[in-house]
């Protein structure tokens, strides 16, 4: 059949992780050659701006890296749905929208929130039948090989190991962030490299107690406005630097180039598995602890050692005595070590499971095709 063109429906929850998500598979999906057209139609334009510099906030119909922006307001435009309709996270598209999907006969998919619980297998690629007659799949993310995989772009990894390959980009980097011109020494002469972007329940201070008393120097990057009370500057052999929010490839480059990557929610989830480096998630808080039995699962899939698993753990559960003596042990350097060969080679693993662009169109095209 011809090539596809798509929708996406995204409403910005938290800032910048639902949009983070879209963002990201819009421009995948913009420059895979079975696409012919890709709309991603967002409702906080401003929010968007924040990890998206090229995009004014300002201008309805933007354009940028080849993908249709379309600001989704109480009163939408009027347009002709394409031929896949995604929707983000279970964010309905507008009613007369969904009329006119199924004059067109769309193909609409939810796309669901990553998950490594086993029920997700199951469910994944389910359809399901609307009243209105459109047939509506539900697409999960996932991390094993019968889930849609993870996302990522095709040469991901080669161009991460090719930037780190040239110390010059790095400093650069660090340069724009605004970090002083000593704790770019420190960084390039082996200092720690930390990415601190959690939400407001980590018990960050644990985090900075369990660095400030190591022999190694470490550099703790926040973006502005996170951990707002973990206080900047010098703490012992930490140091503590405000940084502006980052373009995603800025973002991405950071995770490389941290040796310790502390995130949150599902996107900044996904780029720092792909930097192979140690990490601590910070799952998407929830009531009853509903998020700690999803942490659970996550880690039965891991290659972490019980310590990690331990740590992280406690990192959810905003202990900040147990996260900060786990803390000190998993930076021992025996099990920081088995931390990093693990990390990296979990990274190695998921690289062989589907691309969630490529198996997202794949499944589009079998369904239209039939």
């Amino acid at each position: 059949m011809d090539r596809l063109s798509i929708d996406i429906f995204c409403r910005v929850v938290d800032n910048f992780g639902d949009i983070g998500v879209c963002w990201r598979l819009a421009k995948q999906l913009a420059h895979t050659s079975a696409v012919k057209a890709v709309r991603l139609w967002v409702d906080d334009l401003h929010s968007f701006a924040r990890i998206e510099p090229r995009l004014n906030a300002a201008t309805a119909g933007a354009s940028v890296d080849e993908v249709a922006i379309v600001h989704w307001t109480p009163s939408p435009p009027d347009l002709v749905p394409h031929d896949v309709v995604i929707e983000a996270f279970a964010c309905d598209p507008p009613p007369r929208f969904i009329e006119r999907m199924v004059e067109q006969d769309s193909l609409w998919i939810n796309l669901e929130y990553l998950s490594a619980e086993p029920w997700v297998e199951s469910c994944h690629a389910l359809p399901s039948l609307q009243a209105n007659g459109l047939s509506k799949a539900f697409f999960f993310p996932g991390f094993t090989p019968v889930t849609g995989g993870l996302l990522h772009e095709p040469n991901l990894l080669l161009d991460r190991d090719a930037w780190l390959a040239e110390p010059a980009l790095r400093d650069g980097l660090l340069r724009n962030i605004g970090l002083p011109e000593p704790h770019i020494a420190a960084l390039l002469s082996g200092a720690r490299q930390i990415l601190l972007f959690a939400y407001p329940q980590v018990p960050a201070t644990s985090l900075l107690q369990a660095l400030a008393s190591q022999a190694t120097p470490s550099v703790i990057l926040v973006p502005t406005g996170v951990c707002p009370d973990l206080a900047r500057g010098q703490h012992g052999a930490a140091y503590v630097h405000d940084i502006p929010f980052v373009d995603q490839p800025s973002f991405d480059r950071l995770l490389w180039s941290s040796d310790l990557n502390c995130v949150r929610g599902e996107d900044s989830l996904v780029r720092a598995l792909w930097a192979g480096k140690p990490l601590l998630w910070h799952i998407y808080p929830q009531d009853d602890n509903a998020h700690m039995a999803k942490l659970d699962a996550w880690l039965a899939l891991s290659p972490f050692q019980p310590l990690i698993a331990d740590v992280m753990r406690a990192w959810n559960q905003s202990s900040t005595q147990s996260s900060t003596t786990l803390l000190r042990q998993a930076l021992a350097p025996h099990a920081w070590a088995e931390w990093q060969a693990g990390s990296a080679h979990w990274t190695r693993q998921l690289a062989q499971l589907p691309d969630l662009a490529g198996a997202l169109v794949s499944f589009c095209l079998q369904r239209k095709e039939s």
